[in-house]
């Protein structure tokens, strides 16, 4: 019977295109093993050179049948910081339900708080709808406390009572709230959050 084997490593590399990883094993500190495979659950944000990482081999005497299966933080100095950007999807939550924002007035909302967004979030993907009983109202959204006009806006409602609707990324502020401010007139206001970035 086949003996197998989980050995401790150090990623050196990490190739996207072929998904496969450069890792020296600890036990053999002098030689590297090339083109191992990666696990699919595994990317590029979380294969950095200098993460520790779990090689299993399904045959604990063949070098070059193993599959890096797990990355994860190099000591006290864990791993480098992960590059902003990487997007998660769920599915859509209603985070504001037909809430009335009285034109110039501003809604706070945390939607970090839904449990599909991890506190730490950067920005939210989101869908909004509002209607309105004045035309060219719409709405601004920003992160909490920011210049409402530097960001995201849906609106300027063309026919009084019709809808207007958008969606976007837009950033949160350090502790994961975001406003929504009407302007031009009274806004009858929906949104849902349906990912968020990390």
């Amino acid at each position: 019977m086949t003996q197998q084997a989980i050995r401790r490593g150090l990623i050196q590399a990490f190739n996207n295109s072929t998904y496969t990883a450069t890792v020296l094993l600890l036990e053999a500190t002098s030689a590297a093993l090339t083109n191992v495979p990666v696990a699919n659950h595994i990317d590029g944000t979380s294969a950095l050179a200098t993460g520790y990482c779990l090689v299993f081999f399904a045959d604990a005497n063949n070098l070059l049948d193993g599959v890096v299966i797990a990355v994860y933080a190099n000591g006290s100095n864990g791993l480098p910081a992960l590059p902003p950007g990487r997007v998660v999807f769920f599915p859509g939550f209603q985070e504001v339900n037909a809430s009335i924002i009285n034109a110039g007035s501003v809604l706070t909302i945390t939607p970090t708080g839904n449990g599909a967004i991890p506190t730490g979030a950067l920005g939210v993907v989101y869908k909004a709808f509002i209607t309105s009983p004045t035309v060219g109202a719409s709405i601004n959204i920003y992160p909490h406390g920011a210049s409402d006009p530097n960001y995201q806006s849906v609106g300027n409602v063309q026919v009084a009572n019709q809808f207007a609707n958008g969606g976007g990324i837009v950033q949160l502020d350090s502790t994961g709230k975001l406003d929504i401010k009407a302007n031009g007139g009274n806004c009858t206001t929906t949104l849902y959050t349906h990912g968020y970035v990390f």
